[in-house]
């Protein structure tokens, strides 16, 4: 898969292509059918599929200061759309000066112009331009006009429920990770680089990987969770843990009341392993939450608790390992 940032860098001899629009953070089910679409449209006309995305978000530029938690880094999306068939992975820089672009323009300059578009296919909400002023119908006129075609899709929902990158969050922030997983067909991923912490975990009989997420992430509500941890990259063993591979693991999200902290974190306690992963970039793949926060009125009462965590989570991830 090619990757862009920018349109600077489409090739010189780009020929015509089917595009599929929009942030895609999470990559969910209703986004991967707008995909899949995309690339088997594509290759019906025996042309490239491109995946055209935003950095930062929109919201971001907009309105400042009001970024959505974020559901995937803009790598993990390349890498999910890549899995999807996805031959062109396209990052426009999301500039003022790009959001002030009428409908019109926009279409012209970005998707024929330079993308050369055959086809666009997008959610039957898609609004483009400035002000969010071009809408699906609209797009079908220019198309009409420049000779491409608009497929708008229907937004995927189940159960009454239309699958959103709102609505996943809301999912992540109340610790419904069943939920989360349902729309986003897998788990819900932290990825971050493991820093030192205060050390409490070790001390304990509990030695933790202190994660460090990227800005923005979408973290999920204090608790304790059963989740999948993996040293990302193909790199050799990092101690003992393979680069790549899957490992189970009990995580802790929040403050540590027990212990009056203040500062929210992500501990993830790899079950049955011990390894050195100060420095390593990891990821966190969250299955079910385990209990709330809770306070302890002593240390041995923690312990306890923390033995029994881990226990649950090796039931509950043994028959997927």
């Amino acid at each position: 898969m090619q990757r862009w940032r920018g349109l600077d860098e489409i090739p010189a001899d780009w020929g015509r292509c089917v595009v599929t629009i929009g942030v895609f953070d999470g990559v969910h089910r209703g986004h991967q059918q707008l995909i899949t679409r995309a690339v088997k449209a594509a290759k019906e006309r025996g042309i490239a599929s491109v995946l055209m995305t935003f950095d930062p978000h929109p919201m971001e530029v907009v309105r400042p200061g009001s970024h959505p938690a974020q559901l995937t880094t803009l790598a993990r999306r390349a890498e999910l759309a890549e899995e999807l068939g996805v031959d062109v992975f396209c990052v426009m820089p999301f500039t003022p000066e790009f959001m002030k672009l009428s409908p019109e323009r926009y279409a012209h300059e970005i998707l024929v112009e330079r993308l050369h578009v055959a086809e666009v296919v997008v959610g039957e909400n898609f609004t483009f331009g400035k002000k969010a002023a071009g809408t699906v119908e609209m797009l079908r006129a220019i198309g009409e006009r420049f000779g491409f075609a608009v497929d708008g899709q229907t937004l995927l929902a189940e159960h009454a429920v239309t699958f959103s990158s709102t609505y996943i969050r809301s999912c992540v922030d109340a610790g419904d990770m069943t939920a989360a997983t349902d729309a986003l067909g897998r788990p819900h991923r932290v990825e971050g680089v493991v820093v030192h912490g205060d050390g409490r975990g070790r001390g304990l009989g509990f030695p933790t990987a202190n994660i460090g997420p990227p800005m923005y992430a979408a973290i999920p509500a204090d608790g304790v969770y059963a989740a999948w941890f993996t040293v990302l990259g193909s790199g050799s063993p990092v101690d003992g843990l393979d680069a790549g591979r899957r490992y189970r693991a009990a995580v802790s999200v929040g403050t540590n009341p027990t212990f009056s902290g203040r500062n929210r974190t992500v501990e993830a306690f790899v079950l049955d392993e011990e390894a050195d992963l100060y420095g390593q970039h990891v990821a966190v793949d969250f299955v079910e939450r385990l209990r709330g926060m809770e306070k302890f009125d002593s240390i041995e009462a923690l312990v306890s608790a923390m033995h029994r965590d881990a226990d649950l989570a090796r039931e509950l991830l043994v028959d997927e390992a």
